[in-house]
């Protein structure tokens, strides 16, 4: 059934691209079972954030020169877009993870 929902069109301030780089850039296949308990904390953390509303989505990126992290937020501004990402349990591990965070010029959803 398709939907009767339009597309919709968000303005550069609610939309948000961020990258969470990991500590090396094979860690996704060479993860430690910590590590991959810290990473089911982060998937967990991250569906909390859908439930919200905040996150649209997420997800691992394969590039060719290591995989990272795909998260895109709806946030009223880059501060409350850092919050979220600061309060991600792999930002809090000390662990090297760090998210890069660009606005979004424009979106059609």
């Amino acid at each position: 059934m398709a939907s009767s929902e339009a597309p919709r069109e968000a303005t550069a301030s609610t939309i948000f691209h961020c990258r969470l780089i990991p500590p090396r850039p094979d860690f996704a296949l060479t993860m430690t079972e910590e590590e991959r308990a810290l990473m089911g904390r982060h998937a967990d953390y991250l569906r909390e954030k859908l439930r919200e509303g905040i996150m649209i989505m997420a997800g691992p990126v394969a590039d060719p020169a290591g995989p990272w992290g795909l998260l895109i937020l709806r946030a009223g501004s880059e501060v409350e877009a850092r919050a979220v990402a600061d309060g991600d349990p792999v930002t809090l591990s000390g662990r090297g993870f760090r998210y890069e965070i660009l606005p979004m010029m424009g979106v059609i959803m």
